[in-house]
């Protein structure tokens, strides 16, 4: 090992001691109690929700997938999913984070899947259950693209072993996530955040500086057919190894592929997904107060749409530096570590590819929390042991999360996984399953508890059909499954909502009562310097 690999080594070394140090601050508080551990109390600045809400929902596909998919293809596959996902960002904290946070805190939900059945007053916690065994199964998949991004940072760099450095970074994860809880997930992810904004802006400075300017990229790029266009996008010719086939020194494409207003729409139905998002809609539940929202939701969007934007140049810019050093599309996805070594100082390399551990670690830690979480207070709890004390249920979630884990490295062992892929269709899973019933929780005060479980079941089930058997056809039926399976969870909401029977009186007067609640305008709490951690 060089002198060079060693300085890259010891940025990263102190970051893992970074996060893990974080992780023991906050053990002795979140180990309190279940709402202490599960959502900190309640107590969470606007800063750091804001931060921990984008950190761990943009994991390993922020810095690898996006770039990744940008060098291969161009600009219209990942510019249209970036500008889906940063409408349904705004949108999610503008329609949803101020009503499901004081809705939670009223009926004392601590966990997502708790808040849907304390939502329809499920004292048999159906609703629940069944969520919670929807985020089991589609996090599983989920924690396993991060450890994906683990192993191929480490191969990338140092020519490590993918599987071995794939699983020392799930241990770690684990680790900090055991022992801290809620605290120490969003600490970490708020340094992660910003290491992340960090690591983006310097190496797409970096590489158009590197380039000489804009124009001598767009020069090069306008050659390859749709490349650079929101209409077409570019067709790598792989030869019979399933590699993209260098001629004279430069890659071929072929002709340019229609990117057409249906591929559109179904592109940008990335956004949707949120809704639906788990480890965002804690966030949102774990605010100290519910007028910090609208600070909350400005830190976010700036970010988001930064970082993206960032994220998309560096893999359009790389394709012009080394335009034929990445020959399939998961090699494509280490663009941003290629790009890192050739242009930063050995030290400031190893801090900025810190940032891609920063991406999915901080996304493994709130999958993995949440997942045990839901299993130990909407399963274990509610269903099999209703007396059971707190320190039972943390007990449980941690073994939740050691099963997780176990299933994730299963997952992420296959070196030649592609992020984007993995990411896609988890994000699918979830957004269709509780999207639509976040949305109707909050909105609509006929939904029903049967309404609610049709909901998610057709939405998750609607997800595998379309992926495995309709998307295959393609042609019209090609689009992200995630658009018809939303559509069929919300029209399964409405539907049986209709055919049973109308909520009790009781429930009703909830949620009169807390729509007469947030019918009041939000304070416009903008000082952000209030923002952090509560004490």
């Amino acid at each position: 090992m060089g002198s060079g690999d060693v300085l890259v080594l010891l940025a990263i070394l102190i970051y893992f001691i970074l996060v893990l140090t974080i992780g023991f601050i906050y053990a002795k508080r979140s180990n309190s109690s279940t709402s202490e551990y599960f959502l900190g109390g309640r107590k969470v600045g606007p800063w750091f929700t804001a931060l921990s809400a984008e950190a761990s929902d943009m994991s390993g596909y922020l810095l690898m997938g996006m770039p990744g998919l940008a060098y291969f293809t161009g600009a219209a596959d990942v510019g249209w999913t970036a500008i889906g996902l940063a409408v349904g960002t705004y949108l999610n904290w503008l329609l949803v984070a101020r009503r499901l946070r004081k809705y939670s805190a009223a009926n004392d939900s601590i966990t997502v899947p708790g808040f849907y059945s304390n939502r329809f007053h499920d004292r048999k916690n159906t609703v629940g259950t069944i969520a919670a065994v929807i985020i089991l199964i589609f996090f599983s998949v989920y924690t396993g693209s991060c450890f994906v991004t683990c192993g191929k940072l480490f191969n990338s760099l140092f020519g490590w072993d993918y599987s071995l450095m794939m699983v020392f970074g799930a241990i770690i994860v684990f680790l900090y996530t055991m022992v801290g809880g809620y605290l120490s997930v969003v600490a970490t992810d708020f340094v992660q955040g910003c290491l992340m904004f960090f690591a983006l802006a310097v190496v797409v400075i970096g590489s158009i500086t590197m380039a000489g300017g804009v124009q001598n990229t767009v020069a090069f790029l306008s050659d390859i057919p749709g490349y650079l266009s929101m209409t077409a996008t570019a067709a790598p010719v792989l030869g019979a190894d399933g590699l993209q086939v260098v001629q004279d020194g430069q890659p071929l494409f072929g002709g340019a592929q229609t990117y057409g207003v249906l591929t559109v729409i179904s592109t940008l139905s990335w956004g949707l997904g949120y809704f639906g998002m788990p480890q965002v809609l804690v966030r949102f539940m774990g605010i100290r107060d519910d007028a910090e929202i609208k600070t909350s939701r400005r830190i976010a969007i700036v970010w988001v749409i930064i970082s993206m934007f960032s994220a998309v140049m560096i893999g359009i810019i790389g394709r012009y530096l080394i335009p034929t050093r990445l020959l399939t599309q998961s090699a494509a996805e280490s663009i941003f570590i290629v790009l890192s070594q050739m242009l930063l100082p050995s030290f400031l390399c190893g801090l900025v590819v810190s940032g891609i551990l920063a991406a999915s670690m901080s996304s493994a830690s709130s999958y993995l929390l949440i997942t045990g979480s839901s299993v130990a207070e909407n399963i274990f709890r509610a269903v099999f042991k209703k007396n059971a004390t707190d320190d039972q249920v943390l007990i449980v979630s941690r073994i939740t999360l050691a099963v997780v884990l176990l299933f994730g490295v299963w997952i992420a062992w296959d070196q030649d996984s592609v992020i984007f892929t993995v990411v896609s269709y988890a994000w699918a899973g979830l957004g269709a399953s509780f999207g639509p019933l976040t949305l109707f929780s909050l909105y609509w005060r006929r939904t029903t508890k049967q309404g609610a479980i049709a909901g998610m079941v057709t939405g998750a089930a609607m997800v595998l059909v379309w992926h495995n058997l309709i998307k295959p056809l393609g042609g019209v039926f090609g689009i992200y499954e995630l658009l018809p399976a939303f559509l069929c969870g919300c029209l399964a909401i409405v539907v049986v909502s209709l055919l049973t029977k109308e909520p009790d009186q009781s429930v009703l007067d909830e949620f009169d009562h807390y729509m007469d609640e947030t019918a009041a305008p939000a304070s416009d709490f903008d000082t952000m310097a209030k923002g952090g951690l509560g004490e």
